[in-house]
């Protein structure tokens, strides 16, 4: 797998699986939709730490810097 997210786009998708758990963990959020968002949130920090997005190979996007 080739890298294809930035810094900033993997600390955006921690950023919001962290307000994800939160919106759960504290019931703000519950039921099918609460289920939704922690696991969006799973994938969002899975992601995350790979620095990979399936989606973004689909799409053509890239948001890594390009090496000089």
């Amino acid at each position: 797998m080739k890298k294809n997210m930035g810094n900033v786009d993997r600390i955006m998708r921690l950023l919001l699986a962290a307000v994800f758990a939160y919106l759960y963990f504290s019931s703000t959020v519950t039921g099918t939709l609460g289920l939704v968002l922690v696991i969006l949130g799973g994938v969002f920090v899975l992601t995350s730490l790979v620095s990979f997005c399936p989606l973004y190979t689909l799409v053509g996007l890239n948001t890594c810097p390009k090496k000089q």
